[in-house]
């Protein structure tokens, strides 16, 4: 079920263009102020979650369940923000997942405090919930943008997501001797952040996100039929889907390399003697990595194409994996080399595969597809997270790289089964 735009405010930005334009560039400039808190919380289940985790179960070989947990938790979440996005508009589906995944982060404090493993694992799951926000926030940026531009609105949410991300693990030993000192552990200490990073993120969207992009574009696009009825035909539904099920492909495969790789760094750094000061530094420049080169990814996106950087972000994944692999474990120089090249790479396939998603999905049932493919998104980090630890308990930390580098090139046949269907 879809709404009518809540106002006459709203109508009026229907029937004016200029109107559009400035509630677009106003739309990215709150997605932007969001996701800079977003960051700073999304950052510290990535760098101490795995260690809170080992230090916990007392085995490295569950390490990676903190990362399955929160990306498990961000999947369900991904369907839930998703489907209250498409009733009742951006505004409330993304403030509500930040909020919610706040709580979480305030559930795996006390999950450290009374040393309790199922709370830490059921506050991982609500966690998850502001990570599904901080992804699909992504999406608020394109639902005013032109065709041409749609890779670039992607690419400045995500960026923006880049100030808080970076500064979040590099802020781990400072919000470490911080819970030290109000007599909480100090792997507790990001958790603090990401807490109130989350709900700051959520109130900003919830106050001043308005009026809401999606409705507005939703409304447009009925017009629009109402013009056009070509535009709603059965082979341009067709073309939808397949266009769905490459960015779905693309932006999954990148995912699972990723999360892998990333999760399993911390651990493997700190089993050769680096501190922690040396995984939030080695972290951070990956996250870095993850988000800072968006505003260039997305305008060659745009200009290139998104099939031709698909294959440049397998290609880049599979380069970080052989570094990581034959990175020696003392030097910190090629970790970050390897973790930065990760990162990039995950960069390009997320962007590439999202304005290909953006591209195929019409705004009257658009939140709710995307966070439909979120949900696959997130459901393949989870994957990545759980198997990782094992593979690593079981091989080697260069085993699991080299998998990951190699899981990557799968990117070029689905790019090459895209074309051979267009011809």
């Amino acid at each position: 079920m879809t709404h009518e735009p809540q106002s006459t405010t709203d109508s009026a930005y229907v029937n004016s263009t200029e109107m559009q334009r400035k509630l677009y560039k106003r739309s990215l400039l709150i997605v932007v102020l969001s996701q800079i808190f977003g960051g700073a919380g999304l950052a510290a289940g990535v760098t101490v979650g795995a260690l809170l985790a080992q230090d916990m179960l007392g085995s490295e070989s569950y390490a990676g369940v903190p990362t399955a947990l929160l990306t498990l938790g961000s999947a369900m979440a991904s369907l839930l923000v998703g489907r209250l996005s498409q009733r009742h508009g951006r505004r409330l589906g993304l403030a509500g997942g930040f909020i919610v995944g706040g709580f979480g982060a305030i559930g795996v404090i006390a999950a450290a405090q009374v040393n309790s493993v199922a709370l830490l694992f059921v506050s991982l799951l609500v966690y998850g919930a502001g990570t599904a926000a901080n992804l699909q926030a992504r999406y608020a940026g394109t639902d005013l943008a032109a065709p041409n531009e749609r890779a670039k609105a992607i690419s400045i949410a995500m960026v923006s997501t880049t100030f808080g991300a970076v500064a979040g693990p590099n802020t781990v030993e400072v919000t470490g001797r911080f819970a030290t000192a109000i007599g909480l552990p100090a792997l507790a200490g990001p958790f603090l952040l990401a807490a109130t990073a989350f709900i700051l993120a959520g109130l900003v969207l919830l106050i001043f996100l308005r009026p809401d992009p999606l409705l507005v574009a939703r409304e447009l696009a009925r017009k629009t039929v109402q013009h056009s009825p070509a535009a709603g035909n059965k082979e341009t539904r067709l073309n939808d889907n397949r266009g769905l099920v490459v960015g779905a492909a693309v932006m999954i495969l990148t995912q699972i390399v990723m999360v892998a790789i990333m999760t399993m760094t911390p651990v493997h750094m700190k089993h050769h003697g680096h501190s922690l000061g040396d995984v939030g530094l080695v972290i951070g420049i990956h996250i870095g990595a993850m988000f800072l080169p968006s505003l260039i990814t997305g305008v060659l996106v745009d200009k290139i194409g998104r099939n031709a950087m698909s294959i440049a972000s397998g290609a880049i994944l599979l380069l970080a994996g052989i570094v990581a692999a034959v990175a020696p474990p003392d030097s910190m120089l090629v970790l970050i080399v390897a973790l930065a090249l990760l990162g990039l790479g995950w960069n390009i396939g997320l962007i590439s595969g999202t304005a290909i998603i953006v591209d195929a999905t019409d705004p009257t049932t658009r939140a709710k597809t995307q966070g439909t493919l979120d949900v696959l998104l997130a459901l393949a980090g989870a994957s990545g997270g759980a198997l990782s630890g094992m593979v690593v308990s079981h091989s080697s930390y260069a085993t699991l790289s080299l998998a990951g580098g190699g899981l990557a090139l799968l990117l070029i046949p689905v790019v090459i089964w895209s074309r051979s269907k267009r011809m």
